[in-house]
């Protein structure tokens, strides 16, 4: 794909891009097989892990977990009122949406404690390891410290786009608004009114700005890191993006990922 050469133009010192289809068809381009850190990527993997241990019957989404009043659910969707990067609760649960490192540490924590299994070796048993993404790993937060390549992003991006390991019905309804409504901040782009998110993944609706492109489906889902990296999937192209680099998120990322997407989304279109 032509439009994926745009790349070679952003402003970083090494980036990988993937397309993939419904189909299993892909396009590359760059270090694909170039181990980045994903930031907060990382999220959508340790959500996913999360969700598989729901169906196993490990966890329920309406557990207990955080603090008083959250669960599992509020967690995964941001509402469970805890700090950034503090467990500190700052809002009662289902009130805000409040961006929240914290809040996947304590759904690390909370699935290791039920499983006793370590999250990282949960994350690798129920996701890594069924997709052969050999070269991704969790060495610390279910936050933000996962470290992988496009190659494997790749290999999640045709799991969200024909599910193998979760149901239909539990990706449909984690990739649906949960709680909606609600107020909140996106990093990087400030307030947005309604916030929305489905339970570990960002939805893009009407924000605006948004970090993908100005026709992408309201549908559309993913989630983007502060190390330069994003995923999204949309439902409506039926397809799905991977970019990596090794530069932070900052104006240049706002400047660039936008019209890189739109060209995506036309060239899929013809």
């Amino acid at each position: 794909m032509n439009s994926l050469r745009m790349i070679d133009n952003w402003p970083v010192p090494n980036a990988a891009a993937v397309v993939v289809s419904r189909t299993g068809a892909t396009a590359a381009h760059g270090s694909t097989g170039r181990r980045f850190p994903l930031a907060s990527v990382t999220k959508p993997l340790s959500a996913y892990a999360v969700l598989i241990a729901v169906e196993e019957g490990a966890v329920e989404l309406d557990d207990p977990a955080g603090p008083e009043g959250s669960t599992v659910r509020h967690l995964l969707a941001h509402t469970s009122g805890l700090a950034f990067d503090e467990d500190r609760p700052m809002a009662e649960p289902g009130t805000r949406r409040l961006y929240s490192n914290a809040g996947f540490e304590a759904l690390g924590d909370h699935l290791a404690k039920v499983t006793e299994i370590p999250f990282p070796q949960y994350l690798y048993e129920a996701v890594l390891q069924p997709l052969g993404m050999e070269s991704t790993e969790l060495p610390g937060s279910p936050a933000k410290d996962g470290v992988s390549t496009a190659d494997d992003l790749a290999r999640f991006a045709a799991e969200l786009l024909a599910p193998r390991l979760l149901s239909s019905a539990t990706l449909d309804e984690a990739t649906s608004v949960a709680f909606p409504g609600l107020k909140g901040v996106l990093p990087g782009y400030g307030s947005q009114s309604p916030n929305d998110w489905g339970l570990g993944f960002e939805i893009r609706d009407g924000k605006s700005p948004h970090w993908t492109g100005s026709s992408s489906s309201p549908r559309t889902y993913g989630h983007f890191g502060q190390s330069g990296t994003f995923l999204w999937v949309d439902p409506e192209a039926d397809a799905a993006c991977v970019a990596l680099t090794d530069r932070d998120f900052g104006q240049w990322a706002v400047d660039a990922w936008p019209p890189f997407t739109d060209a995506v989304l036309a060239e899929l279109r013809g």
